[in-house]
């Protein structure tokens, strides 16, 4: 995992945001929150973590959005650090699910099928519309398709071998525009997990309402 600090001005507080798959800092380089540092992972390829780097903080804020989510649950599940909220944007705990994530025949065919061409149209969905994908493609991830698509093949294998993590969640937000985790599936994880959920009018990605969670 790759953790990049796009706010440190030793601040008390920290924003430990965790984004979605084939993500980079580029894409949330303008997010700076007025009273916080914030600390973004991405690559998750392994969920290998530094946890000097939120040491110190007397409090910490977490955002998972997509893939982050899972991400997220997986790392700070035990930890120690003084998390006062958590907050998942449009992802699971169980990203490759039929019925609370993403369905294994999408994943897999998502997977077999990726290339630079391929990439671009996720984007497409990821953003809900062709105005919004090419904002998404001014400040894009600076990654190669081949790192992403093994980032998406281990994020499955890691999925599929490591336990269910229990991280608690203040809350889930979900995208009633969402083509990646579509509304029913995460509705039906979060409920079943008694997570408090609510919906907004948006796509998986939405640069307007991250750069709000994140930087509130």
């Amino acid at each position: 995992m790759k953790q990049y600090f796009i706010e440190q001005r030793h601040l008390p507080s920290l924003t430990l945001f965790f984004a979605g798959w084939g993500m980079d800092e580029r894409p949330f380089l303008h997010y700076h929150p007025a009273d916080r540092d914030l600390l973004v992972c991405y690559d998750y390829r392994s969920l290998d973590f530094d946890f000097s780097l939120p040491e110190g903080y007397e409090d910490i804020r977490v955002v998972g959005w997509s893939m982050g989510v899972w991400a997220a649950s997986q790392v700070l599940d035990r930890s120690c650090l003084p998390i006062t909220e958590s907050v998942a944007v449009n992802g699971t705990m169980t990203p490759v699910d039929d019925s609370r994530g993403i369905p294994n025949a999408i994943y897999e065919g998502t997977l077999k099928g990726l290339n630079d061409v391929t990439l671009r149209k996720f984007f497409r969905r990821m953003c809900g519309s062709a105005v919004l994908l090419e904002d998404f493609l001014t400040r894009s991830p600076g990654r190669s398709t081949d790192e992403v698509k093994e980032e998406l093949l281990l994020i499955a294998k890691q999925a599929e071998c490591l336990a269910p993590a229990r991280f608690c969640w203040s809350k889930a937000v979900i995208g009633k525009g969402d083509l990646i985790f579509v509304p029913a599936c995460q509705r039906k994880a979060w409920s079943e997990l008694r997570v408090p959920a609510e919906e907004e009018d948006m796509a998986h990605y939405s640069d307007v309402f991250l750069q709000d969670i994140v930087c509130r």
